[in-house]
């Protein structure tokens, strides 16, 4: 692939982590301590402001049954994302949590920003949470090789808007922005708003190919695609 790349933007779920430790680790950790969390840091500020913006969202409903029905449908909420990276920074710091990367991501990020790529991650969570995974991975603290992070604080995934935001903020021009993603729809918005894309398509993850984007198995492909 032609051009030079100065940065890398990557999405993490089914590109840097495997979708079942998110699924099956992440979430479930946070459902389950939900209730108890609030029952002992609702005073707290930072969730006190949580709350408050949960029920402006969802007027008339119990936070809790609010908060518990969009974790169920996976809701790309910025409370609900904020609350659960609060929750899992209990989990990370106690050590019941660590977080898993295919082992091929580590390596290239290193190898990447060692290249002088500036790196950053592009996630629904929050960016607490994005901070959080990185560092307490199992490859090791990686959050000094990012140097931009963004969340849906920035604007939606599936939203060109956003991705021009994120060219803006790491002062860039799109096409020198190599954004990594397994969603289609997010490689098109990225692509609409003149950022290069790559999709993962992870076997174990059982990631399904677009049509219009280059595809590569693991961080390795992307480096030979595009000359990393």
């Amino acid at each position: 692939m032609s051009g030079t790349v100065a940065a890398i933007l990557t999405d993490i779920e089914g590109t840097t982590t495997p979708i079942a430790f998110v699924h099956t680790t992440l979430f479930p950790f946070a459902a389950a301590r939900l209730g108890d969390f609030l029952a002992a840091h609702a005073a707290d500020p930072a969730v006190a402001a949580i709350l408050a913006e949960v029920r402006a969202l969802a007027p008339g409903v119990d936070p809790l049954a609010a908060l518990r029905g969009w974790m169920a449908a996976d809701a790309k909420v910025t409370p609900l994302k904020t609350l659960q990276g609060l929750i899992w920074a209990d989990g990370y710091a106690s050590g019941a949590l660590t977080a898993t990367l295919y082992p091929d991501v580590a390596p290239a990020l290193r190898r990447w920003a060692a290249a002088g790529r500036r790196l950053a991650v592009y996630s629904s969570g929050s960016i607490a949470a994005q901070r959080l995974l990185f560092g307490h991975s199992d490859a090791g603290d990686l959050t000094g090789l990012f140097s931009g992070w963004f969340d849906t604080t920035t604007g939606a995934k599936r939203d060109a808007a956003s991705y021009r935001a994120i060219a803006a903020a790491l002062g860039l021009p799109a096409a020198a922005i190599l954004f990594l993603s397994d969603v289609t729809a997010e490689l098109d918005a990225a692509v609409a708003a003149g950022l290069r894309a790559c999709q993962l398509v992870r076997a174990q993850d059982g990631t399904q190919p677009g049509t219009a984007h280059p595809v590569a198995a693991d961080f390795d492909g992307v480096a030979d695609l595009f000359g990393l």
